[in-house]
């Protein structure tokens, strides 16, 4: 009989509970993931939610098979869907019969992540688990008093261990994440993995003259969620001196953009504050370029993709002192950190990085982009591909 070579191309079913349209940090991996490993030769399907109302059914004419199951909107959020397992089970088990897939990678302990890991078990296909979720992800959409988002938050972690404890390997994007699933998970030996990015998308074209703002600008890109809390960047913006001039562009929709006008219209720099909305992926690489400072106050980021995107751009960063953004400053040289919620110190901050000379900010930028080497998708991928086919140093877990 002849082997199979050790590197031949693999079915690999990837399932997500979020994925595009939906924007947030684990759909965009997921995407990202997807198209990586199609460019790597392999057979890559994607199995997720609808975004919409509707049956089960799968996306056609793309690189790469993307598998909608039926969904139900809920009403604390603009776009999550979930799944109810009595729904979408049959349909799981008969996208294994057709797809036939060599490994399967779970992006979440929830609906449609854990039922796709309990059919691969039942089959004895190999199980990659990354998490990407916090339980304080889900504390503005839970209109319920603390003590009790306290306990679906602990009953979250349970499930979490519950579920991924029945993966060969578990991965997360930061060390500190993988602390917290040991503590509160249970889950001994978990991989910290970066979600990847690939730099030289936010660089300059050759020969391409980036044309930048009028005014010093500080940019946030992302959802506009509560735990982001972007209400600190215009309060910080309205705190710094008047001279400066200091201008916020905010990149992304969701549920508080309007009690965020409300507070630019009563800090009086609503002329400062400019909403863009979603826009673009072009858009976007000249957003981060053009900016002279970026900044995330969010206090739930298991690695903040964007804020690799916006170091990968050479652009300093000022990041909330919270979960996992310690990680993307180096104190002085490509940024500061600051209190979360503490507004004066981050209008210093802001002042402090806008006074200086050009060629000192542009040092600290050039910093930014070489702390982001580590985070290469290609050594992501390829180490994902070492997992699926069962090499590596975690690779023996039951």
């Amino acid at each position: 009989m002849t082997e199979e070579p050790a590197d031949k191309p693999l079915t690999i079913l990837i399932a997500c509970d979020t994925y595009p349209p939906h924007l947030n940090g684990a759909a965009q991996f997921g995407f990202c993931l997807a198209q990586g490993l199609h460019g790597r030769g392999h057979n890559v399907h994607v199995m997720a939610p609808r975004p919409d109302n509707g049956p089960s059914q799968s996306e056609t004419g793309g690189p790469w098979g993307v598998h909608r199951l039926r969904s139900h909107g809920v009403p604390t959020h603009e776009y999550w869907r979930i799944c109810l397992p009595w729904e979408i089970k049959k349909h799981i088990s008969m996208l294994f019969d057709r797809i036939k897939p060599d490994v399967v990678h779970i992006q979440c302990h929830y609906m449609v992540g854990e039922h796709t890991l309990y059919e691969a078990r039942k089959r004895g296909i190999r199980v990659i688990a990354t998490n990407h979720f916090m339980p304080e992800n889900l504390d503005p959409f839970l209109p319920f008093p603390k003590w009790f988002k306290r306990i679906v938050a602990r009953n979250s972690w349970r499930d979490m261990g519950r579920v991924m404890s029945r993966a060969a390997v578990v991965t997360t994007p930061t060390p500190l994440a993988a602390k917290a699933m040991t503590e509160y998970a249970s889950l001994p030996d978990v991989l910290p993995l970066s979600n990847g990015i690939d730099a030289s998308a936010y660089e300059p074209r050759p020969g391409e003259e980036i044309v930048r703002h009028e005014h010093p600008t500080v940019l946030f890109v992302g959802r506009l969620a509560e735990e982001k809390h972007v209400d600190v960047i215009i309060d910080a913006i309205a705190k710094t001196p008047r001279e400066l001039n200091v201008h916020a562009e905010i990149v992304g929709g969701g549920e508080v953009k309007a009690a965020l006008i409300a507070l630019a219209v009563k800090r009086g720099i609503r002329d400062r504050v400019v909403f863009r909305g979603l826009v673009d992926d072009e858009e976007l690489r000249l957003a981060y370029l053009r900016a002279d400072v970026f900044c995330m106050p969010g206090t739930a980021e298991l690695q903040s993709l964007v804020t690799l995107e916006a170091m990968s751009a050479s652009t300093p960063v000022l990041l909330a002192d919270a979960m996992a953004l310690p990680h993307l400053v180096d104190h002085g040289r490509n940024g500061y950190l600051f209190q979360p919620g503490d507004s004066t110190e981050l209008a210093g901050r802001i002042t402090e990085i806008l006074s200086l000379p050009a060629a000192e900010r542009d040092a600290m930028g050039r910093h930014s982009r070489a702390m982001v080497e580590p985070h290469s998708l290609e050594g992501t991928l390829s180490t994902f591909e070492n997992l699926y086919r069962g090499k590596g140093s975690l690779a023996g877990i039951p």
